[in-house]
């Protein structure tokens, strides 16, 4: 980085100095007193839950609304940075990044275990008997839900908005400026502090979250291969590893070890997605697919909004309302990161790229692992017994154990888990650096090096340790606690998008790429920076980036 970009960057000490404090409060407590730390927790936990799923639902179910009709306003055709603003990478790198960010290690892990729990413990106003067809169609509902079209919308509204306060309205870089349109200038400038605040601490929260479904994950493709025991030093191991991946390649910045992370995980998706459907139950898994999209959409309303309380089964809360607590903890940081990248892009781009690629991505992928581990399971090759057994994280092997290749696919999935986190976690951790930068600037939003090194070592460690003291109750613990707090700023970017939506031409610098009536002209995106068009590429990134 040059001279010129670093002079007038400094630590935000208000906004970095309350939440690390908190966290490492966290931590001690934890040494100190134990059962305190887990009351503390499990009380926070339950409290969240039984007061404030309402929320959760409504506001997530408002934001799948909102990106569709948003994809046919007028607003659709706005630029972010201008009718002149060249993108900072190509369009293929563009999506692939995202994808990469967006999927992390979560579906991985639960693409094969959660349909287990869904089929033997479906809710009981399913009115569905366990292990049942309806109990399967109920199970692949909830998995489109939980995984495709509504936490895209979480992540991908925010960041809709901070991309246009950031390159069009020309506001400082900072999750509280996406508050700007709702509160105006005089009130954002001042509440932007706590609310970077807060988000830095819910983020932590939530990356520890999901940080540990990886190292769940890693550990145990480890312990299939090897026959080893899941143990507290295995878990160390696997959390470092992953830790010192994330924060190496933050350190090297965007437009190298994140492209080159996303590049890489992009071939391995693919590979083992054809591997599933080739050599998986291919007529099973199409028919599923089919059957459980169609539902899906049917129910798409009565699961969004589902929360027990008529019957007074609270299965919700763990499940489809913990979700959306979790997507919420990540949302404030995730969407800052996808915003920043988007320069160049319109919103109709952005919108295929973060909202609609990533749910056909996530319908396909848990068509093919979900739809194989309830065939198998049906089929009597045990996979809920291996789970039971072994743990959430002991499904998706016990499928692969039982595909062709074994000793090929589950290294291979591995590499999936190990890039897929690293890459998350690395744009996460560019993302709570830069919170805690003053002086970013739309040309230059890379953050000093020891911040990320700071945040990505403090992330590591409350994750290892949640998951050694508490497993896979300690990652839903911080999801929940995490996704609280910003559940509250979400709906406020809820009403800044709706403003800008209506008016963008009131908030946008950029007025002459409107018409007279305020209506987005449409514009032809410019090349990237650093096209070269000798390169060669392959036909279909040529169209996607729009080569001649």
């Amino acid at each position: 980085m040059s001279e010129e970009k670093t002079t007038g960057k400094k630590l935000s000490w208000g906004i970095f100095l309350p939440p690390w404090l908190i966290i490492v409060a966290i931590i001690a407590l934890n040494f100190i007193n134990y059962d305190a730390f887990n009351l503390v927790m499990g009380t926070a936990q339950n409290w969240i839950l039984e007061n404030f799923q309402w929320l959760f639902n409504s506001a997530t179910t408002v934001a799948v609304l909102l990106m569709f009709i948003t994809y046919l306003s007028p607003v659709r055709n706005v630029r972010f940075g201008g009718s002149k603003a060249r993108p900072m990478m190509s369009y293929s790198n563009y999506i692939w990044i995202i994808l990469c960010t967006i999927m992390a290690a979560g579906i991985l892990l639960w693409a094969c275990a959660e349909p287990m729990y869904h089929m033997y413990a479906p809710a009981a106003n399913a009115n569905v008997e366990p292990g049942s067809g309806g109990a399967v169609n109920f199970a692949m509902n909830i998995l489109f839900l939980e995984w495709t079209f509504s936490p895209m919308a979480i992540y991908g509204l925010p960041a809709l908005v901070f991309a246009f306060v950031f390159f069009n309205m020309k506001k400082r870089f900072a999750i509280g400026s996406m508050m700007t349109p709702v509160l105006g200038d005089a009130v954002t400038t001042k509440v932007t502090p706590v609310v970077d605040a807060i988000c830095l601490f819910c983020m932590c929260c939530g990356m520890a979250a999901s940080m540990g479904s990886g190292v769940l994950l890693l550990s145990g493709g480890i312990c299939s291969l090897t026959g080893m025991q899941n143990s507290t030093l295995l878990y160390i191991i696997c959390g470092s590893a992953i830790v010192i991946a994330f924060v190496a390649s933050a350190a090297s910045g965007v437009m190298n070890g994140i492209r080159i992370l996303s590049s890489i995980n992009s071939k391995v998706y693919m590979v083992m997605g054809l591997f599933m459907l080739i050599f998986g139950p291919t007529a099973y898994i199409l028919d599923l697919t089919c059957e459980s999209i169609g539902t899906y959409i049917s129910k798409f309303f009565e699961i969004s909004l589902m929360t027990g309380a008529s019957g007074g089964d609270f299965w919700s809360r763990w499940w489809p309302s913990f979700y959306m607590c979790c997507w919420l903890a990540w949302f404030p940081t995730t969407a800052v990161f996808m915003g920043k990248i988007s320069r160049g892009y319109s919103v109709k781009e952005f919108l295929n790229v973060v909202f609609l690629i990533p749910s056909v991505f996530s319908m396909i992928w848990l068509g093919l692992f979900s739809g194989t581990s309830i065939w198998m399971e049906l089929q009597g090759f045990g996979i809920n017994d291996a789970m039971q057994a072994g743990g959430t994280e002991a499904a998706t092997y016990a499928v692969l154990q039982h595909m062709p290749l074994a000793m090929l696919t589950i290294p291979l999935f591995l590499v999936i888990v190990f890039v897929s986190f690293v890459t998350a976690a690395d744009s996460n951790t560019n993302a709570m650096a830069g919170l805690c930068t003053e002086g970013l600037t739309a040309d230059d939003t890379e953050s000093p090096i020891l911040l990320k090194f700071l945040w990505g070592g403090t992330t590591g460690f409350l994750c290892v340790l949640m998951v050694c003291t508490k497993g896979i109750d300690g990652i839903k613990q911080l999801c929940n606690v995490g996704g609280f707090l910003n559940a509250f700023i979400f709906v406020v970017v809820i009403v800044a998008w709706l403003k800008i939506m209506f008016n963008p031409k009131k908030y946008d610098t950029y007025k002459e790429d409107y018409d007279e009536n305020g209506r987005p002209i449409p514009s032809e995106r410019l090349p990237y920076d650093g096209y070269d068009p000798n390169k060669k590429q392959f036909w279909i990134t040529k169209k996607l980036d729009g080569v001649k």
